[in-house]
């Protein structure tokens, strides 16, 4: 593709898969694990809608973590498999900066949900005399608008700037789906002063979370070493851990991508980054948070024995 002089490119080659190695190995294994993703976390969503012990602020915060899931797969890998079995890799500015602006708004969403839920098992386990109060339903719908609201309004700025960018270089994006970090790079306008302003962004849409998180378990690790029954004690710590290593991977893979300066982006290190946010949690979140619940395997076992033709 040509590009006249003192024009900016509207179309943009996202070639990421064929520069690996083993591209139908990566793209095969990436797939099952999106469709692992989708399948546990719509088994998830079918469970907590139809069975009514479910309908509890824990599982009303999960099931949008399950929607921010399976929105990250259907905007990501539906683009990616197409590109990659055609091989036609192309895809607009337009449609470049509305997978960026929806990947970020899942991602960020999905942060603050995080931070929620571990703000919901504090509350259950260090003030359950007060959990009706502070986890009313009124509280839990306000909390997930701001959370959409917010994080639709703060991506929303950094969309509109890209979109108006002026993109003179190179217009091949080494990557299989449209990255901040990877359409920064093919700029030819300097963007150094709104990279600080993505630094604040991180701030409020990362560290932020990670701060409710940690103080939540620390106080929750705290209350659960008081307790007299060991066999409580294991438990509680263990389900705490597996949510914290669930976590520390979207919450770190996005630190270790949309922290570090522009001009050190590498794309292969990004791709890698970009799994761990973009399809390991959604395939880790149901099994982790709540296929291993008793109150989701009971709701599972209602729907198994209706199901089950009668003699």
């Amino acid at each position: 593709m040509e590009k006249a002089n003192g024009t900016s490119w509207t179309e943009f080659l996202l070639v990421g898969l064929v520069h690996l190695k083993t591209p139908t190995v990566f793209f095969a294994i990436v797939l099952f694990m999106a469709f692992i993703a989708l399948l546990g976390n719509s088994l998830l969503l079918f469970l907590i809608q139809i069975d009514s012990t479910l309908h509890t602020p824990m599982y009303f915060f999960l099931s949008q973590l399950s929607c921010m899931d399976m929105g990250q797969i259907f905007i990501v890998f539906p683009k990616m498999s197409v590109s990659f079995l055609t091989q036609r890799y192309a895809i607009s500015l337009s449609g470049c900066v509305a997978q960026i602006f929806l990947t970020l708004t899942m991602g960020s969403s999905e942060s603050f949900v995080l931070a929620v839920m571990s703000y919901d098992r504090y509350v259950a386990i260090c003030r359950p005399l007060q959990y009706p109060v502070l986890m009313r339903r009124t509280i839990c719908i306000i909390m997930t608008v701001g959370i959409w609201s917010s994080s639709s309004l703060i991506i929303l700025v950094i969309a509109v700037y890209v979109q108006s960018l002026l993109y003179c270089g190179s217009n091949v994006i080494d990557h299989f789906f449209c990255e901040l970090p990877a359409l920064l790079k093919l700029s030819c306008t300097d963007t150094s002063a709104f990279e600080k302003v993505i630094y604040f962004d991180n701030v409020v849409v990362i560290f932020l979370p990670i701060l409710v998180i940690l103080s939540s378990y620390i106080a929750i690790l705290v209350q659960v070493l008081s307790m007299r029954s060991t066999e409580g004690r294991h438990k509680a710590l263990g389900t705490c851990l597996s949510h914290l290593i669930v976590v520390s991977i979207f919450l770190g893979a996005a630190i270790l991508t949309y922290t570090v300066p522009v001009s050190s982006y590498s794309s292969q290190r990004s791709m890698i980054n970009s799994v761990f946010t973009t399809v390991v949690p959604p395939m880790l979140n149901p099994f982790i948070y709540s296929l291993r619940n008793r109150d989701v395997i009971a709701a599972l076992k209602k729907v198994f024995i209706k199901c089950r033709p009668q003699k």
